[in-house]
């Protein structure tokens, strides 16, 4: 695992990404990365992309070339890569690609606490998720379809990615949801009789205040 980068926003790894094809201005990046869906691959906070590209000139890794006038616009600076940029840009992917990193997804999150929902109200809210996700699954299929007609597969492989974890995501809660409704699920009765009380079971309580998690 490679150290903190000096420019660790992944604002920065989609700047170099669309810069690396040819120089151009912060106003020019922020309309080919919108047309590129990197704002939904990496999150972007588009107000600080001034920010983000001052720091990669700051540590070399842009460099002006000039500016340009357009209309009546204000003058714009025109960014273009340098060779260490190049080697970061390789060297972030390569660390990102290999690096499994933990991540905490928010529906994570929320499961680690499920317990504190009665299982029936739990079980009605993964079917509404379920059912969300099915038709968010089936529309990226639709939409990946039409774009293997005209795009290179190598452009496709983050949405290709994309639609797998959805479509985990989607039979893990069918299962799940299959257990809560079938009974299969082993710590039911327990669960059921902490929101019938109002106490949670001494069993329960114990291991709560063991923190016996798998975090």
């Amino acid at each position: 695992m490679a150290g903190r980068r000096k420019v660790n926003n992944l604002l920065g790894l989609a700047v170099l990404s669309t810069v690396v094809q040819r120089p151009m201005h912060p106003y020019e990046m922020a309309t080919l990365m919108r047309a590129r869906g990197k704002d939904r691959d990496m999150g972007v906070k588009w107000g600080s992309l001034y920010t983000v590209v001052r720091n990669l000139e700051k540590h070399g890794f842009l460099e002006v070339e000039g500016t340009v006038r357009e209309g009546a616009h204000p003058e714009r600076t025109i960014y273009r890569i340098t060779d260490a940029g190049r080697a970061e840009l390789a060297d972030w992917v390569r660390d990102l690609i290999a690096d499994p990193e933990p991540e905490r997804p928010r529906f994570e999150a929320a499961l680690s606490v499920c317990g504190v929902l009665p299982p029936d109200e739990l079980t009605g809210l993964l079917r509404r998720r379920l059912a969300l996700l099915e038709e968010d699954v089936a529309a990226q299929r639709e939409a990946l379809a039409e774009w293997r007609r005209e795009t290179p597969r190598l452009f496709l492989v983050e949405a290709e990615y994309d639609l797998a974890v959805r479509e985990a995501e989607a039979a893990w809660i069918r299962s799940f949801v299959e257990e809560l409704t079938s009974g299969a699920f082993p710590d039911l009765p327990m669960w059921r009789a902490w929101h019938e009380s109002g106490r949670m079971p001494p069993e329960m309580a114990e291991l709560a205040e063991r923190g016996l998690t798998p975090d």
